[in-house]
């Protein structure tokens, strides 16, 4: 007999032996009374034990019966704990929640929301894992991940967090030193330091001319290529050259003057865009439900997230 068997063969033993009669058990688990004394007859011939003595009118346990019940008992009741445990859960929210987030917009955007979090949902237990790579949700384990680029379809849920616009920055110090460009073509007399991604790709950069041809710019012979977009603000920031950002990367050091916007109606990066992704949409944990939700809601009120173009134009070079 195998537990898909045990199970309602059990079952139907103990609540036999509560109710009185195969009739009485069957009414309370809704099926036949045919149903019950096979599932109990069954049970028997597993053992190989007699564990009810029956007649006409009267159903009593055997010494098996009565030690067999006492065992099914227990059995029952930590199953009802179990499905308890569960249902409990589903009310409050708690339990751990693991998220993938890439390194830079953990730390500049992810870290600063957690203790809001941890504060409104206490019992939650949050792990987060620092990775630029693409992670596997679920093969890795993971709840949820946050990722920008290019965000290709896949059988993930795709929740939008914001459209990532990228920018040319450059220090105003660096532009006094070097003068600054008013063309793409004049980009070619400085300094650029450009992103290498972990696949060996170079971010490319690309430019709408005024009949809108997009052109790229050949960034091969850069001076300097980084791996991590917060060090490509950090060398600007620095007077190394002139680089392409996210804006919420560079927009804290904008608004201070530590670097101006280059070519803002000529550079065109393409679309990219930042999202919270997870693998199912149906029967998900209240505990990854409300991360989700509390980190969306946070991330729409980050200024820095949705930088209007008009914004921009205020800290052009």
């Amino acid at each position: 007999m195998d537990l898909s068997q045990r199970v309602p063969s059990v079952l139907s033993f103990v609540t036999t032996v509560e109710t009185g009669s195969f009739a009485a058990a069957a009414r309370q688990l809704g099926i036949s009374n045919a149903a019950v004394s096979k599932n109990v007859a069954g049970l028997e011939l597993a053992l190989g034990v007699r564990l009810l003595n029956r007649t006409t009118r009267t159903l009593s346990l055997t010494e098996e019966g009565a030690a067999f019940l006492r065992q099914a008992r227990i059995a029952l009741d930590a199953l009802d704990a179990a499905v308890d445990a569960i249902a409990t859960q589903r009310l409050e929210i708690s339990g751990p929640v693991r998220i993938s987030s890439s390194a830079a917009f953990g730390r500049d955007h992810l870290l600063p929301a957690l203790p809001g979090l941890l504060t409104r949902y206490p019992q939650l237990a949050v792990e987060v894992d620092f990775d630029d790579r693409v992670v596997d949700l679920v093969g890795g384990g993971y709840d949820l991940a946050i990722r920008g680029g290019h965000i290709a379809d896949s059988a993930l849920v795709a929740r939008p967090i914001c459209h990532l616009r990228m920018v040319l920055v450059a220090s105003p110090t660096y532009l006094a030193q070097a003068g600054i460009p008013r063309s793409p073509a004049e980009l070619t007399q400085h300094r650029l330091i450009t992103r290498r991604f972990l696949g060996g790709k170079v971010s490319p950069w690309n430019f709408r001319d005024a009949d809108g041809q997009i052109t790229t710019l050949d960034v091969s012979r850069s001076c300097l290529t980084l791996s991590a977009p917060e060090a490509l603000t950090d060398a600007a920031r620095q007077h190394a050259g002139i680089t392409q950002v996210g804006v919420h990367h560079a927009w804290p050091y904008l608004e201070r003057g530590e670097l101006k916007v280059l070519l803002l109606g000529q550079h065109d990066p393409g679309a990219y865009e930042l999202v919270l992704q997870y693998p199912h949409r149906a029967l998900m944990a209240p505990r990854v439900k409300a991360c989700i939700d509390y980190l969306l809601a946070q991330f729409a009120a980050t200024p820095a997230l949705h930088v209007p173009l008009a914004a921009l134009a205020a800290h052009t070079a």
